[in-house]
């Protein structure tokens, strides 16, 4: 059902686990599939993502894309790393099945959600 890449990243994920110091999270979840992904961004004053991680609860799709996307955001400005999309996601993994495409959009909206919790505290 997945590809190799897909299979190598599923056993070597980077970027998991809580981040103590993050400035942005997001969480969003998909209950009709079980999946539930929390990204934590680290946020310099001039808007760029110094770090990101996160913690995913669901499928091998799920926790790629999780992976993937903090690796692609990392170093972007807040700015860039909204227009990710989530077929950006899928083409650096060489593809994922139809009925996977999903977990690509949960790890695009979980940073979509960090970022706005951030500019929600920032204007605190």
């Amino acid at each position: 059902m997945y590809n190799e890449k897909v299979l190598e990243i599923f056993k070597n994920p980077k970027h998991v686990g809580a981040m103590a110091d993050a400035n942005a999270i997001g969480k969003v979840g998909n209950v009709a599939c079980g999946d539930i992904m929390q990204i934590f961004l680290k946020i310099n004053n001039k808007g760029i993502i110094e770090d990101a991680s996160f913690q995913t609860f669901g499928c091998a799709a799920a926790i790629v894309s999780s992976s993937i996307a903090c690796d692609m955001i990392i170093g972007r400005t807040i700015e860039d790393a909204l227009k990710l999309e989530n077929q950006e996601i899928i083409d650096i993994l060489g593809g994922l099945p139809n009925h996977k495409i999903h977990c690509s959009v949960l790890a695009k909206e979980a940073i979509e959600d960090a970022i706005n919790n951030y500019r929600k505290n920032e204007k605190k």
